[in-house]
């Protein structure tokens, strides 16, 4: 493997770069009304140094820690580069957040000054604000109070002076995970891991001045802090915003990403819309008429915004392997990868442009300077310069994940001959029956989802005598309801009889549970990056499978309990 390169370039020295030689060149362009307005290199780095300058001014010393609370948007960049200035350190929060969760980041990170953007429900969320918190508000319609408003602020303050060049082993932002289980962890990142990671992938992944990025997942997740904040700094890219869940469809056709970085279940929600305007039945038939065939995929590229695409990343959590069979067919490779918020999401693995194994989540040699192994129990476990120095003021959570200098994942897989990594599943999630013997839920999840009228899925069965599973409906399943109700149960049970034909005896599904209510992070059954809270969904319906556990119903339709 090729040695760790010792030093890289900062986030703060590409800015310097850029304001340098392409001042006038726009950067990113924030819609407001529907309208694009753009901000240039130079305006950017204006702003952020002002922005320093006032964080200063509220009597922040060095390493204190600065919160971000919004929806993605240019001042989100801003704010970033600005505690980068000021020797402050960021930290990221969700845009969807419970009071709760957001008073134990603040006073966990022991954060000083929250700068506040766009949010939904922003004032539920007010009393999960410390009092002694200096709150800076974007230049957006705000609900909650503010301290000081954005464009007042900096008007008041002079641009930090000098181009400071931080240490590379200076902590630069603590990112906390969203936490499927128990209080989210306080994953620190230096400069050097942030740069190491992003100055790689800019490299291995052409990223340029060429490119645009639309960002719509939230910048405090990693992957999107990673590969679109971190990657156009470094590659010069224009990065343009979403107004809102509404206007996505219009602004990505506005944009036309040359790169686009979506979690599954916006790849799913993309794919429905094609179908709910073509029927599959129809899809199928002009695909097989040779030219015709070539025409209907440019017209689906086209009517997604996709035309322009060089590369479509899904990450986050697992994608169904029919989903991504689906887009092959329709003439569009999405580029499946693996990473964690403890690793930067740098690698261990990714599906590079072009060498694409649909299955699996890439090549373990795409990316450098990443080391993966897979240990006796099955688990992976990775090094590289862009691991975390720990988890925030919990040594002994960091003692059980980093061992020798490894990042022991969690996660289960398998590395075939070719150099291509498979999750087989998470080692925590297995649970064993009454029986006594292991299940693993991830891989009848996946086989399950193949159906498009499962939108969401939980497998379980703790002590139970077999596993059973709770399944939300699509949207396309719910817009037949009432009336195609016994339609949709033959369909998925039709499904889990052919799943169930592929396990073990041990791990056939005994009953299903269709449940009328919808999961997402505001009642609890998601975490803010839509991954399931199984044990949330276990204990919310343990009535439930107490309810039937002797009845010989396979198929429940449950109503709605949240």
């Amino acid at each position: 493997m090729t040695p760790y390169q010792a030093t890289y370039t900062t986030p703060l020295e590409k800015l310097y770069q850029w304001n340098e030689t392409v001042p006038d060149r726009v950067f990113l362009r924030q819609p407001i009304n529907g309208e694009y307005k753009n901000l240039t290199w130079s305006e950017v780095n204006d702003q952020a140094r002002r922005l320093a300058s006032a964080l200063l001014a509220q009597g922040l010393v060095k390493g204190d820690r600065v919160a971000i609370l919004a929806k993605n948007c240019a001042q989100w960049f801003i704010a970033d580069y600005a505690t980068q200035l000021a020797d402050l350190v960021s930290v990221p929060l969700y845009p969807l957040q419970t009071p709760e969760s957001l008073q134990y980041v603040l006073t966990h990170s022991e954060s000083k000054v929250l700068i506040i953007g766009k949010l939904d429900g922003a004032k539920a969320m007010e009393e999960g604000i410390p009092d002694n918190i200096v709150c800076i508000g974007m230049p957006y319609p705000m609900e909650m109070k503010i301290d000081h408003q954005w464009h007042a602020l900096l008007a008041q303050h002079l641009p930090i002076q000098g181009s400071p060049v931080h240490d590379m082993d200076k902590l630069m932002t603590i990112i906390y995970t969203s936490g499927t289980t128990g209080n989210p962890k306080g994953v620190m990142h230096t400069y050097r891991s942030f740069s190491s990671g992003v100055q790689s992938a800019t490299k291995v992944l052409k990223i340029n001045k060429d490119d645009r990025y639309l960002s719509f997942l939230p910048l405090s997740h990693i992957a999107e802090r990673f590969m679109v904040l971190g990657c156009s700094t470094y590659g010069c890219s224009e990065v343009s915003f979403v107004e809102s869940l509404d206007t996505f469809a219009d602004n990505l056709q506005t944009t036309r990403p040359t790169l686009l970085f979506a979690v599954p279940r916006l790849w799913l929600k993309f794919q429905q819309k094609v179908i709910a305007k073509m029927p599959q039945k129809k899809l199928d038939t002009l695909l097989r008429i040779p030219l015709i065939n070539s025409l209907v995929r440019n017209k689906i590229k086209k009517a997604m915004g996709l035309d322009k695409s060089r590369m479509l990343i899904s990450g986050a959590s697992p994608i169904a392997l029919n989903l991504l069979e689906w887009y092959v067919k329709v003439g569009i490779e999405i580029n499946e990868g693996y990473g964690m918020t403890e690793n930067l999401a740098y690698g261990p693995a990714l599906n590079l442009p072009g060498a694409v194994k649909i299955g699996t989540v890439g090549s373990i040699t795409a990316m450098p300077n990443v080391e993966i192994k897979i240990t006796d129990e099955g688990e992976i476990i990775t090094r590289s310069p862009s691991l975390m120095t720990g988890y925030y003021r919990e040594p002994e959570k960091t003692a059980e994940t980093i061992i020798d200098g490894w990042l022991h994942t969690g996660d289960r897989g398998e590395i075939d001959a070719h150099g291509y990594l498979t999750i087989t599943g998470r080692i925590k999630d297995a649970f064993k029956t009454s029986k006594g013997k292991f299940v693993q839920p991830s891989k009848i999840e996946g086989l399950m989802q193949k159906d498009d009228y499962i939108e969401q899925i939980c497998v379980a069965g703790s002590g139970e005598s077999q596993p059973i599973c709770f399944i939300e409906l699509s949207e396309a399943a719910k817009a037949l309801l009432p009336a195609a109700a016994q339609e949709i149960e033959t369909r998925i049970m039709n499904t889990l009889n052919d799943v169930n034909k592929e396990l073990a005896h041990h791990e056939v599904i005994e009953r299903l549970f269709i449940i009328a209510d919808a999961w997402t992070p505001e009642n609890g059954m998601l975490t803010p990056t839509m991954k399931i809270k199984r044990n949330q969904v276990e204990k919310h319906y343990s009535d439930l499978c107490t309810e039937y556990r002797n009845s010989n119903k396979s198929c429940v339709w449950a109503d709605a309990q949240l």
